[in-house]
């Protein structure tokens, strides 16, 4: 079964990251893609520039933030092929840019937990 981590995109790679998925729709400020080290850019489900700008990281939205955004991965097309082939590793990094844990990688990483394909 695949175990889904998540990791700020600033903090060094790791052997035991397996595979590092990008979860952000913007890339890292000073994060060459080198250092990144990704297997994958996953835009396509990120949150959307509208959800994302509406939530501007107020950790008081951070429930209806959750809740929206759980209901864009369901509402999109492209999430199963994502996920199918994410399960296909032992371990992903879910990386996000963020400095609070109030994001979209951490919303990802519960979903994905309860869809478990």
């Amino acid at each position: 079964m695949t175990q889904f981590v998540t990791k700020r995109i600033y903090d060094p790679a790791e052997a035991d990251d397996g595979y590092r998925v990008l979860v952000d729709r913007l890339w890292s400020r000073g994060v060459s893609k080198e250092r990144a080290a990704l297997d994958e850019w996953a835009k396509d489900i990120s949150p959307s520039t509208e959800l994302r700008q509406w939530y501007g990281r107020d950790p008081a939205k951070f429930q209806e933030f959750t809740r929206r955004y759980q209901d864009e991965l369901k509402a999109n097309a492209n999430a199963s092929t994502i996920f199918a082939n994410w399960h296909t590793h032992d371990r992903v990094t879910l990386l996000y840019g963020a400095r609070s844990d109030d994001n979209e990688a951490v919303v990802l990483c519960s979903y994905l937990a309860l869809v478990r394909q």
